[in-house]
């Protein structure tokens, strides 16, 4: 029989850590004894909320990597920089994403809301893979969206240049977001690393923020009164990195700390297997190879 889960002393690392749903989920992780990594594009922001783990959870001291995940340069260089500083990753939350409302471009090229919210999340895990791997039992928790419900999924059209809308472009990197977890977790079966996805409900965060206009200035202010707190929104992730009971449970999509249905397209293992052959070309990556 397995060890029991316990997430005090586990290395944790959370991205997009220093507001919203990410820094909820680093707190209470901090607050259960866990060590967090909080990964995080501002300095400043993440050392203030540095300060509030130590403030409130005085006894799991967390450290800062910073990572811009619209740029494959610096996922590479804070990857190197957690495997040179920790010998153990435990539980890995990909929390960070965006929502645009006209289409950009990463500094690789990349329409950002896949590049960012897929591709970040797919090369950050690739290059911890081996880390996660030898840490075994360990845990990948994706942060994913119902909004992939609403939209419909081409493989072969990720990044389309004519008549983007920032809504679908957010709802299909959430479906990849689905899709790579479940091609992950089929291809870590029986490794003791587990990957599952979920929808946070919606949630009041900074998502969407970095819009502008009037109706990106709407956003904010109808999203704190009709959305879930952050804390309420990061107890789903919480329940994958924290909780016995999903031991043995990978390649899942949950939500109310349940197990979800996603859409057909988001479990279907050709479209899965297609998604990760793209990513990894775009990522510039071999394909992957588990040891023995």
């Amino acid at each position: 029989m397995a060890a029991e889960w316990k997430i005090g002393g586990k290395r944790c690392l959370v991205t997009g850590a220093t507001s919203g749903i990410g820094e909820a989920t680093a707190l209470g992780l901090a607050k259960a004894g866990a060590r967090v990594t909080l990964v995080a594009r501002n300095a400043a922001k993440a050392e203030e909320t540095r300060q509030r783990l130590a403030a409130e959870a005085p006894e799991s001291p967390a450290d800062i990597v910073l990572c811009d995940f619209s740029s494959f340069d610096s996922i590479r260089a804070a990857a190197e920089e957690i495997l040179e500083r920790h010998e153990r990753i435990d539980c890995l939350v990909n929390n960070a994403g965006v929502f645009m409302l006209d289409r950009q471009e990463t500094q690789d090229g990349i329409e950002a809301t896949f590049g960012v919210n897929h591709l970040g999340y797919f090369l950050f895990t690739r290059l911890l893979l081996p880390r996660l791997l030898e840490s075994s039992p360990a845990r990948i928790v994706n942060v994913a969206s119902h909004a992939h419900k609403f939209v419909s999924f081409d493989v072969e059209n990720l990044q389309p240049t004519e008549n983007f809308s920032g809504i679908t472009a957010y709802g299909v990197s959430k479906a990849c977001n689905i899709l790579f977890t479940g091609e992950l977790a089929r291809r870590l079966e029986g490794t003791g690393v587990t990957a599952n996805s979920l929808h946070p409900g919606g949630v009041s965060t900074g998502l969407g923020s970095n819009n502008s206009g009037w109706l990106a200035n709407l956003i904010q202010p109808l999203a704190m009164m009709v959305l879930k707190t952050p804390a309420k929104g990061a107890r789903t992730s919480l329940h994958l990195a924290m909780e016995d009971s999903v031991s043995q449970k990978s390649g899942l999509y949950f939500a109310n700390r349940r197990i979800s249905q996603p859409r057909a397209f988001a479990t279907d293992p050709a479209t899965a297997q297609r998604l990760w052959e793209v990513s990894e070309k775009l990522c510039g990556l071999e394909p992957l190879s588990l040891p023995d």
